[in-house]
């Protein structure tokens, strides 16, 4: 299991100087307990929550604190992405937890190699029980059985971990496949140059017209002398 080190601090502490410190607020809670304001490294936690992410139980530990827990929620700045602050849930040991359980997705389809079709991944994470421990990080899609665009995996489908349990709706569609979309015939661009040079002479001719130039006509035959 990974851990954590956290140090307790009080609410009216500096924040800023806790960043520029290289550590970051953060607080504990759980259902029964009010939060707790901590602090921890700002690397070691981006670390852990690369690798445990959202759903993985993380020991909390130093200060006097021995507790499992999970991220609960991190706060980014817009701008930077920077990590400014972190929740975590503490979880009873032994006690059952569900959480929604990223999804990845794994093989090849045959639907799309083969015929061109389009995997559509309709669900990203799946809700699941399991004591702490037994959470997983992620779950495994395997999509190498939709070989017709009729095709479908169901929430039911998927093989789970030992120890952990569905929540999500059975029938719940996870992927599938459409089939591709028919290529639009490309229709040749307009040359809007000769277009603009046409009207541009069609109205030089008019204004010679109008300003009493001759305009061009068939050649006449000399008419013969009368004797």
């Amino acid at each position: 299991m990974l851990s954590i080190s956290v140090k307790k601090r009080t609410a009216a502490e500096n924040t800023a100087k806790l960043r520029k410190a290289g550590r970051m607020p953060a607080v504990f809670y759980s259902a029964k307990e009010a939060s707790t304001p901590v602090s921890v490294d700002g690397l070691e936690f981006l670390k852990i929550w690369k690798g445990a992410g959202e759903s993985s139980v993380i020991e909390l530990t130093g200060d006097g604190v021995d507790l499992e827990a999970i991220i609960k929620d991190v706060d980014e700045d817009p701008v930077t992405g920077v990590l400014r602050h972190a929740d975590f849930y503490v979880v009873e040991k032994g006690k059952k937890l569900q959480v929604a359980t990223p999804l990845h997705f794994v093989g090849i389809s045959p639907a799309v190699k083969d015929l061109g079709g389009i995997l559509i991944k309709v669900l990203h994470a799946l809700r699941v029980e399991a004591v702490p421990r037994d959470l997983p990080k992620h779950i495994d899609v395997d999509i190498s059985g939709l070989a017709t665009f009729d095709g479908q995996i169901l929430a039911r489908n998927i093989v789970l971990p030992q120890g952990v349990t569905l929540v999500e709706g059975a029938e719940e569609v996870v992927a599938s496949v459409a089939e591709p979309k028919e290529e639009i015939e490309e229709v040749a661009p307009v040359d809007i140059s000769q277009i603009e040079l046409s009207e541009k002479k069609g109205k030089d001719e008019e204004a010679a017209v109008a300003e009493g130039e001759e305009a061009p006509t068939a050649e006449k035959k000399p008419t013969a002398e009368k004797k």
